[in-house]
């Protein structure tokens, strides 16, 4: 199955679909802008009094629905689709839950365009911002988006920028003891702050020049007004949805489709990204990082067991996107796992990625899935299931990596 298999549904012509629909399936792929896109079409529902179901998938098909409609999000396929190609997913279901006849959430809307790449204001989410800014929800300000209070936390596992304190707390932590930042932080603690993360970011050895601006998404952040949402800031918000997207997607969804969530929830959702972001941080700082013509790969210390401290399966996306803007000098950045016969792969700009995973796949008697601009593949076992490292798989990651290099 290719990425894009229908025509892409305008806003105004979904809702009305899902404004008649007596029952609404929603399938969002792993990522944090369709999360929060996935999030908002469920509020727009349950304030419609419409019943819906909502799942995570790494590679959604929408489900045969007899009595009802399938969505697919993130991905433009099926009949019903918010595909987050020409713009943020999020941007437009946005819109399609103001033409439901509702007063959308726009603090995760504007997460899911932070998580999509984008800047809010652009891309279609215009609106989203106007709403935020016209009821005080939201206020741009100097500093770092991170989703804490606790500066280090916030510092240690975000995975919107890399420095060299990333996935350490107590680095963080020693790093702005030595910066002298006051208790309560006021515009200059903040500007202070954003200048040392800038430059550590890009002052790093092997910092790729493509780090200058990637490090630009976490500067300058939107500030939640106090109780508007679960976290700090919207560029913390988006990392936090992107992490629980592939983390913990259920503890996602319920954190999506709450318009306010409980403590229960908010704290699972911040121990999930935590464990995240420090997972991705830590695997990248151990792997061998090699360069081929057109991408980098980093060759990471996988599982043998369950008991083992190797990078966990949902944490090689995040770190083949952290090699891509951080890291690489070309346009593909690939993560691998060969004791766990996986990997993932992140793209600087739209390339059928996906599209090449599955091709490649095909070859391997592997699993392959992705989206334009990132893409992943898993070797699977004499009786069709993943391997775990501790079956003698039928096809060799590392083929099918060299595959996969030549398909790119």
């Amino acid at each position: 199955m290719t990425e894009a298999t229908s025509a892409t549904t305008a806003p105004d012509a979904l809702a009305g679909v899902l404004a008649d629909a007596p029952f609404v399936r929603l399938v969002a792929t792993d990522d944090g802008d369709a999360l929060a896109a996935a999030g908002l079409l469920a509020r727009g529902l349950r304030a419609a009094g419409a019943p819906f179901q909502v799942r995570v998938d790494r590679d959604p098909v929408p489900d045969d629905v007899d009595d009802g409609v399938a969505v697919t999000v993130g991905v433009d396929r099926g009949a019903h689709a918010i595909p987050g190609t020409a713009r943020p997913a999020s941007a437009d279901a946005f819109a399609v839950a103001r033409q439901l006849g509702v007063d959308p959430d726009p603090i995760i809307a504007l997460a899911g365009v932070v998580a999509a790449g984008s800047v809010p204001g652009t891309d279609g989410s215009g609106d989203a911002l106007d709403a935020a800014e016209r009821d005080g929800l939201v206020e741009r300000r100097p500093g770092v988006a991170i989703p804490t209070a606790d500066l280090a936390d916030g510092l240690a596992a975000s995975t919107l920028v890399r420095t060299p304190y990333s996935g350490d707390p107590e680095a963080a932590h020693a790093t702005l003891a030595d910066l002298g930042l006051p208790a309560e932080m006021d515009g200059d603690a903040h500007r202070r702050l954003a200048s040392l993360v800038a430059v550590d970011v890009v002052g790093e050895e092997d910092a790729a020049a493509r780090s200058a601006s990637a490090v630009e998404r976490a500067l300058r952040p939107y500030a939640v007004a106090g109780g508007a949402a679960p976290v700090e800031t919207v560029g913390g918000y988006a990392d936090v949805l992107d992490a629980l997207a592939r983390e913990a997607p259920g503890t996602g969804i319920a954190l999506a489709i709450a318009a306010d969530p409980s403590d229960g929830v908010r704290t699972a959702a911040l121990d999930a990204w935590r464990s995240h972001g420090l997972a991705a941080h830590r695997a990248l700082d151990a792997a061998t990082v090699s360069r081929y013509d057109g991408c980098v790969v980093a060759r990471v210390k996988g599982r043998e067991s369950t008991d083992d401290a190797g990078t966990p399966r949902a944490v090689l996306p995040t770190v083949a996107r952290l090699l891509r803007d951080f890291r690489s000098p070309e346009p593909v950045a690939v993560a691998v796992d060969e004791t766990g016969g996986r990997l993932a792969a992140a793209a600087t700009e739209p390339m059928r990625l996906g599209d090449a995973c599955r091709s490649v796949a095909a070859e391997f008697d592997a699993d392959g899935w992705g989206t334009a601009d990132r893409g992943g593949l898993a070797v699977v076992e004499r009786d069709g299931a993943a391997t775990d490292g501790r079956s003698e798989p039928d096809a060799d990651i590392t083929s099918a990596l060299a595959a996969l290099r030549e398909a790119i």
